[in-house]
């Protein structure tokens, strides 16, 4: 359908708002036997008994989502001008799938949904009724589209503006973040509590992709709480720059790193669970955490220095496994470490659980022209480690230069603990982490472990991810 300016009027018990809308909107007939049944209902309804709509183009004022219809976002769509998508508590959205790629082709990335600059996205969803991005495919897969991105104003180390990685062609309107100009470290882009993003991520090159969910120059005036990212083609989250501060994230099953953390971000993540997919792998090493400080200019300031409070990050159930080479989907991919810190980012991890791994937590020696890298930062006390518990089957602490040179090193003081076996939960004593059913209760640390009190789930307590979340 051609594109067209309309005009909708949306009321909801709350508000009424005007819709004003550079898109393609129609109704369609909803095949209930070919829709996934993913939440029970929401304030409108449940998802699809008012209809389905399609939405594309560039919104440029207020819309709301209603839980009762089923929305599918055809091709990369925008949320510009300072407008403000709103989204009810169990509404379902679905990424109409790309055109895959071949080996020397990106295809198309497939629905899409970026918050630009100055727009905000109020996503409130409850346990009982998260909201759901989705694939609009009938049998989803990994990658069908393209995911979630907010761009904020908040500060980055880019010197000047750049844009948003994983978009081809001439977008359809700003997707610039960082530079002098943006340098708002309070900005709110919005509210994303409760939500799952499902089979998303695009990559349009090597190392310029869209994650399932990207989060780009975002301030802490942002609420970001109760996020999951399942079987993300590319990184759960994508995270460049920014303030914000973030907690009870989940990333399962992504293809490329858990938490990719890089161009100045400066907030504090608490809560957050990792499973690596034992199916498949990404060629550049999927790691639990990577973090960056720049991959351009090591110098850059903002120093990235994420804190890492609570988190328990699962990898691969044998040595063998975390060895391959030739993993799957390109027959290049490989698993890394836990966590690699390099490029001269700084850290603070504590109270976590990492293990699967052939390597535990790696602090590289990639350094700028002179002064101080990632690892004598950490030596230096301008990083942290703190009541880690780390299995590795080759080292759990280790420093590395370029992918080479690995040597093993002792954490400062006595708190973190090391362990190297050949049964990765030994010691470290989860539930069940590498059961082939997965439940929530797998990941927390049984009644005699000694990471009873740190991880994810501390003293057993999986509130937080229970009945809103998949794995």
């Amino acid at each position: 359908m051609n594109k067209k300016l309309l005009t909708v009027t949306i009321t909801s018990a709350v508000m009424t708002l005007n819709l004003m809308v550079w898109t393609s909107c129609k109704k369609e007939s909803r095949n209930a036997t070919l829709d996934r049944a993913v939440v029970a209902g929401g304030p409108s309804g449940a998802a699809g008994t008012c209809g389905d709509s399609t939405i594309s183009g560039v919104i440029t004022s207020h819309i709301a989502l209603k839980s009762c219809k089923v929305y599918k976002l055809d091709g990369l769509v925008y949320v510009a001008n300072n407008a403000v998508m709103t989204i009810e508590p169990g509404t379902v959205i679905k990424g109409i799938k790309g055109v895959p790629g071949g080996p020397f082709d990106p295809g198309t990335p497939g629905g899409g949904l970026i918050i630009t600059r100055g727009a905000r996205l109020l996503a409130q969803g409850t346990a009982a009724d998260p909201i759901i991005f989705t694939s609009g495919d009938m049998v989803p897969k990994s990658g069908d589209w393209a995911g979630v991105a907010i761009i904020g104003r908040a500060p980055t180390n880019h010197l000047s503006a750049v844009s948003l990685p994983g978009i081809g062609g001439v977008p359809m309107a700003d997707i610039s973040y960082g530079g002098p100009s943006n340098n708002v470290p309070n900005d709110s882009s919005g509210i994303l509590r409760f939500v799952r993003i499902e089979y998303a991520g695009y990559e349009l090159s090597p190392d310029n992709s869209l994650s399932g969910l990207t989060l780009a120059g975002v301030g802490n005036g942002t609420t970001l709480d109760f996020i999951e990212v399942y079987k993300s083609r590319t990184d759960g989250f994508g995270i460049s720059g920014g303030t914000f501060n973030a907690s009870h994230l989940l990333a399962i099953d992504p293809q490329d790193d858990m938490f990719d953390i890089s161009d100045g971000y400066t907030g504090t993540i608490t809560y957050t669970l990792g499973i690596a997919d034992l199916s498949r792998a990404d060629r550049s090493q999927s790691n639990g955490f990577e973090c960056d400080n720049n991959a351009n200019g090591y110098a850059a300031a903002p120093n990235t220095h994420p804190v890492i409070n609570y988190a328990t990050i699962v990898g691969l159930p044998t040595a063998a496994a975390a060895s391959i080479t030739n993993g799957m989907p390109s027959g290049t991919g490989k698993y890394g470490r836990a966590a690699h810190m390099r490029r001269n980012a700084e850290f603070s991890v504590s109270n976590s659980i990492f293990l699967g791994f052939n390597y535990g937590v790696s602090l590289d020696y990639q350094r700028p022209t002179s002064g101080d890298n990632t690892k004598t930062k950490y030596d230096n006390g301008v990083s942290t480690l703190t009541n880690n518990y780390v299995h590795a089957y080759i080292y759990p602490y280790l420093t590395e230069l370029n992918f080479t040179s690995f040597v093993p090193f002792t954490p400062l003081g006595t708190t973190n603990k090391s362990y190297v076996n050949a049964d990765p939960n030994l010691n470290v004593k989860l539930g069940a982490p590498f059961a082939t059913t997965r439940v929530i209760r797998n990941y927390i640390p049984s009644a005699l472990s000694p990471t009873r009190s740190v991880g994810a789930f501390p003293t057993g307590n999986t509130t937080w991810a229970d009945n809103w979340t998949i794995l």
